[in-house]
């Protein structure tokens, strides 16, 4: 409970951000093809036309190992009081959402970009809070 009192706002962005990057990794799993073909149609007309299929494959990685290590990092900071790797899950969350900033602001999708900033907020806040 202590913890809890100690770290609520850490807690919460951990739950946020573990919410945010298991759920979009496993829609990518389970939605592979939808994804993929929306995807295409996204970034045709980009230089990123012909890498779609790599690249949804490096960001669902770092997508499942963020919310992963967000996951592992809350665990930490309830049983060993340490948050180092809630820290390193908050930065490549961080990480996470300046590529998909990236790909949204190649393909002049500026809306989506939008949506990406507010994502990215809270989790760089979060990488502030556990800086030590």
């Amino acid at each position: 409970m202590k913890e809890l009192l100690n770290n609520a706002t850490e807690i919460l962005l951990l739950l946020f951000l573990i919410i945010t990057f298991l759920q979009s990794g496993i829609d990518k799993v389970v939605d592979w093809k939808g994804n993929l073909s929306w995807l295409k149609g996204h970034f045709a007309k980009t230089p990123f036309k012909n890498s779609v299929p790599f690249l949804l494959s490096t960001i669902l990685l770092i997508e499942i190992a963020a919310g992963v290590l967000c996951s592992i990092g809350l665990i930490f900071i309830f049983v060993k009081e340490d948050s180092s790797i809630a820290f390193i899950g908050a930065n490549l969350s961080c990480i996470a959402l300046l590529m998909l900033l990236f790909g949204q602001r190649v393909a002049k999708d500026y809306e989506g970009a939008k949506t990406i900033a507010v994502y990215f907020i809270p989790a760089i806040f979060l990488v502030f809070l556990l800086q030590h």
